[in-house]
């Protein structure tokens, strides 16, 4: 139901005030997301960017809206994942705590390239490698690129972005940066109706429209979307 998508109001300000169930406005807790993350660590990784090549997704800088909109229907039971039943209950993953850990992961900016060395400066070697430890950049798919981005200018841009970066002002997911197979398991959900890809529209099967072919490319283009 929209309720589920629509139960939470954000302002653009650095604190994210929203409103719980109840109608309760809450301000985001980013100390008590990272606590929490300390648990989602354990299958998304330290800094929320996945893992298992794509087994977990990347949720780093995903729209907080969207992350609160999945916890939501995990919680709910209404979107099945095994993985995540043990970790989202009332008890377990109250409003607040989704509020906090969607805002904390929303933040965080994983980049595709390390920077270049500044000849002549000092060397912080600890610093480098907190960076190399927050870098992801998604294999490469071969296929047909141009046709790829045709698609994806044509039915995708208008809500996922240009760059396939999202829309964080009205919860719309990442598709750059995010693991290829786990878009192409996800898009099959969607295809089967498992997921609903248009909360706006719930018997949108947009996806269907397309061949295997096309959503090959499409996956394709979005694996180097962001390459430096």
């Amino acid at each position: 139901m929209m309720h589920h998508l629509l139960l939470f109001l954000f302002l653009l300000s650095p604190n994210l005030v929203g409103l719980t169930a109840a109608g309760v406005e809450v301000t985001a807790d980013l100390d008590n997301g990272a606590d929490i993350n300390e648990l989602c660590a354990g299958c998304h990784g330290e800094y929320g960017q996945g893992g298992s090549e794509g087994e977990y997704p990347r949720l780093a800088g995903q729209p907080e809206s969207f992350i609160i909109a999945q916890m939501h229907l995990f919680r709910d039971r209404k979107r099945p994942n095994m993985a995540m039943l043990e970790y989202v209950d009332e008890r377990q993953m109250p409003d607040q705590d989704i509020i906090d850990i969607a805002a904390y992961l929303s933040r965080i900016t994983l980049p595709t390239r390390l920077p270049p060395l500044k000849q002549g400066a000092e060397f912080d070697a600890l610093a480098r490698l907190e960076m190399t430890r927050k870098l992801l950049n998604i294999p490469r798919i071969e296929g047909d690129f141009k046709a790829g981005e045709d698609l994806y200018r044509k039915e995708c841009q208008s809500c996922h972005g240009r760059d396939g970066a999202g829309n964080h002002r009205y919860g719309v997911p990442l598709l750059t940066g995010q693991y290829s197979n786990y878009l192409q398991r996800q898009v099959e959900k969607y295809r089967k109706g498992v997921r609903i890809h248009d909360p706006e529209d719930p018997t949108d099967r947009l996806l269907n429209e397309f061949s295997d072919n096309e959503l090959h490319n499409l996956f394709a283009f979005l694996s180097i979307a962001d390459d430096p």
